[in-house]
């Protein structure tokens, strides 16, 4: 059995106990900060006082760069796709002749 940490995340001037494999441990840690980061940086940037509102816009931000860099990724496999399909086409010309 996997042994697991109990660690207490600080987010929006909230606590949240999480029990978590010792994996996971760096990549939430590495989350909170930025959610913190992103909070501050909503607050002085847009006047918001709601931590309602600057944490949905904390979600809309980190949910369009996951979508941003899946497109971006789909972008550039079609492309890769593209490509060895006319290296293969170049192939069978030359190995054809």
């Amino acid at each position: 059995m996997s042994e697991k940490l109990k660690i207490k995340l600080s987010i929006a001037n909230r606590v949240y106990p999480l029990t978590i494999t010792p994996g996971q441990e760096e990549g939430l840690r590495k989350a909170a900060k930025n959610i913190e980061a992103m909070i501050k940086q909503f607050e002085q940037s847009y006047s918001v006082q709601d931590k309602q509102d600057v944490l949905a816009m904390c979600a809309l931000q980190f949910a369009s760069q996951v979508e941003q860099k899946t497109l971006d990724k789909d972008y550039a496999n079609e492309t890769v796709e593209l490509k060895l399909d006319a290296l293969n086409s170049m192939l069978d010309t030359h190995l054809d002749s």
